[in-house]
């Protein structure tokens, strides 16, 4: 006989595989759901946290702590699929570490008459040298307009100045309106010697 507390064991063992694949992959942290003020403090502090254990330098904590809010705060401005009449945005959030180098990955919906224009910015910023996306930040920070979502421009160009590593990104379709928006940033992790 079946409690009713009792959980599907195909659920279960869906789980460990989940598991076992985020272990594998070094994620430390995994989050679904709303980005708000709160949600981003709290994953600022675990992140800190987390990186006080090791033996990484100021530099690399620092450009880490910088990615991860820029990216919390993208994800809360700009995502197609907003939890309710808060405006905040939804979406899904990891951080981790895998050999030498912390990453960050997220996930959110986007419309699809966004893409062509997201891919767009990203392909120049991938294609941009260092000096360029100085450039490009300092003229989007001189002549840029404000977007309706309250967004200037400057978020994934500040992202590739801090880490300096092209942005790995994605869509897959969802239906005819929306898809989701995969963005996986990397950054060098420098050790104390």
């Amino acid at each position: 006989m079946k409690n009713s507390y009792d959980i599907d064991e195909f659920f279960i063992k869906g789980i460990e595989v989940i598991y076992e694949n985020i272990i594998a992959n070094g994620i430390n942290l995994v989050y679904i759901g709303k980005f708000n003020h709160n949600i981003i403090k709290m994953f600022s502090s675990m992140a800190e946290d987390d990186m006080k254990t090791g033996t990484v330098d100021l530099g690399t904590k620092r450009r880490v702590y910088h990615t991860m809010i820029e990216i919390l705060q993208n994800m809360n401005r700009h995502s197609d699929e907003i939890a309710d009449e808060s405006h905040v945005g939804r979406g899904l959030f990891m951080i981790g570490k895998k050999g030498s180098n912390f990453f960050i990955i997220t996930s959110n919906r986007i419309k699809n008459s966004s893409i062509k224009s997201l891919k767009d910015s990203i392909e120049i910023i991938n294609n941009s040298t260092l000096e360029q996306l100085n450039e490009l930040y300092t003229n989007q920070l001189r002549f840029g307009k404000i977007t309706e979502k309250g967004g200037a421009g400057l978020g994934l160009l500040d992202i590739a100045r801090k880490t300096n590593k092209s942005l790995q990104y994605n869509f897959i379709p969802i239906n005819k309106f929306y898809s989701y928006f995969i963005l996986k940033v990397v950054i060098d992790r420098r050790k104390i010697h």
